[in-house]
């Protein structure tokens, strides 16, 4: 995808959407001094590029027993298009990352039980064809997260 240039009014725009994706169309027009026609196109066309979706985040906090942990995987380089494609599959895998430095992978996911991340890491990850080692952490406080920037994948 090819790179796209935002303008002051494209960020203008995010930011208020990035608020309040709710916010009417006519309430944006009015705050930015812009017409809704204008406002109604740039959405348009930020969506079509792909630069802003609108979707629902989910509070971990009020979700019971869902707990954030971080697997990270040592693999042979060769091996993490195909391990990547297993990993995508799981449904405990919400994203995966390549890295730099000891570990290839950064696999981060949701459990509710300790076994069940135990399974993930141990049971499906290690045996892999190409991964060496898995090393897993356990989030215990989330201290800051913002989803304003997240990347859309499809």
């Amino acid at each position: 995808m090819p790179r796209v240039s935002l303008d002051d009014l494209d960020m203008r725009l995010i930011d208020l959407l990035a608020q309040d994706a709710r916010i009417s169309n006519r309430k944006i027009a009015g705050q930015l001094n812009v017409t809704e026609g204008t406002v109604r196109s740039r959405i348009k066309r930020l969506e079509r590029d792909r630069l802003i979706r609108f979707t629902a985040v989910t509070s971990m906090t009020g979700l019971r027993n869902i707990r954030m942990a971080f697997i990270r995987v040592q693999a042979e380089l060769s091996d993490i298009p195909e391990i990547s494609k297993q990993l995508k599959e799981l449904e405990m895998v919400g994203a995966i990352l390549v890295t730099m430095g000891r570990f290839n992978l950064l696999v981060i996911c949701h459990f509710g039980d300790l076994d069940d991340l135990h399974n993930l890491a141990s049971d499906t990850i290690l045996p892999m064809p190409g991964v060496h080692h898995v090393e897993t952490a356990i989030a215990i406080k989330t201290l800051k997260a913002s989803y304003k920037i997240a990347r859309i994948l499809d």
